[in-house]
């Protein structure tokens, strides 16, 4: 296993302040210069098409990517996973790709079916079920020590990990979703105070597509104390096992400290998902989508696609008013 381990001269000095961000650079120059079909597929990324909507304030982006067919359609059912090997174990990876230690747990890889310009798996050096309970602490850590060029997400196991049986997290080029860059918009005009405290805010955001928690806070133990009880809730008030169906994207900023985005979820694929030939939409919405870069990876799905079946399928994945209504009411009264 330590042939995965990347740990040139550059990477050790990078590493031995603690700079992971820069440590990453590297190991994506390292990637692009000996492993083939991770450098064509970043290069094919350069040509994607990507089409726009506005909704009001914010915008929704749609982008054309063939190469992440085999992530969007991935069967999830227990049946198909128990058949394949775990594309995230160490022992399973592509001879060519390397990693990064992160404290021991984690494997930081370059993503070979990017979405974003620079596209990141967090993985887990342990093969063991993908649950944010007890590893949000790891979040929070990954989304301060890459904060430099990254923004980290979460996919929950039933709404949008292609591997739900392996823990991960991704990282990817930061302002490439555009609620990296809209998120106080966003939050300001559409959001209602849940807690106001000298060192917390927790905003409920409902913006007409989407309905969502956010968390504010430059204090480590108070946001994974406050996270906590705000996913008890949900797991009592929306609850789909193993966890309850949720999607997360973190950020940091050194003055303001972490800034995140809860999704809160219904249900995983919409109806247009399943619909037969041309009539299909082949999107299956994710961090990455809810955060405003929908991906599909079908061309008729990208040509077909509008503000219109936007509005459906958004509508469809997340709870509805009433459901949300009384898990903000939960969250009002959380200490």
């Amino acid at each position: 296993m330590e042939e995965k381990f990347l740990n040139t001269d550059k990477i050790s000095e990078a590493l031995s302040v603690n700079d992971y961000a820069q440590a990453v650079k590297l190991l994506f120059a390292q990637q692009d210069d000996t492993w083939k079909l991770n450098r064509e597929n970043y290069d094919m990324l350069k040509d994607v098409m990507v089409k726009s909507f506005r909704f009001g304030s914010y915008k929704i982006k749609v982008q054309f990517n063939p190469g992440r067919m085999i992530s969007t359609s991935a069967k999830v059912d227990e049946k198909s996973i128990k058949e394949r090997k775990c594309f995230l174990c160490v022992k399973n990876l592509p001879e060519e790709q390397k990693g990064i230690i992160y404290k021991n747990e984690y494997i930081v890889l370059v993503n070979p079916f990017p979405i974003f310009p620079e596209h990141l798996t967090l993985s887990h050096l342990k093969h063991q079920p993908q649950r944010i309970s007890d590893t949000f602490p790891f979040l929070l850590n990954f989304s301060k020590d890459l904060s430099k060029h990254y923004s980290v997400v979460y996919n929950g196991p039933k709404c949008g990990a292609s591997a739900p049986d392996h823990l991960h997290f991704q990282a990817g080029t930061k302002s490439f979703m555009p609620l990296d860059d809209e998120f106080h918009l966003v939050k300001n005009e559409f959001g209602e105070a849940l807690v106001d405290e000298e060192k917390i805010l927790i905003t409920a955001v409902d913006d007409g597509l989407r309905k969502f928690i956010t968390m504010e806070s430059l204090d480590f133990d108070l946001l994974v104390n406050r996270f906590n009880k705000i996913l008890k809730l949900l797991n009592e008030e929306n609850p789909s096992e193993p966890e309850s169906m949720l999607n997360i994207i973190s950020g940091y900023d050194e003055e303001f400290g972490w800034q995140l985005a809860i999704f809160i979820r219904e249900k995983h694929r919409p109806t247009h998902f399943f619909l037969e030939d041309k009539d299909r939409i082949l999107l299956s919405p994710a961090s990455v989508d809810l955060a405003g870069c929908c991906i599909t990876p079908d061309k008729n799905s990208f040509d077909k696609i509008d503000e219109k079946i936007v509005n459906e399928i958004f509508s469809e994945v997340f709870v509805d008013k009433k459901k949300f209504e009384r898990i903000k009411m939960g969250i009002k009264k959380i200490k």
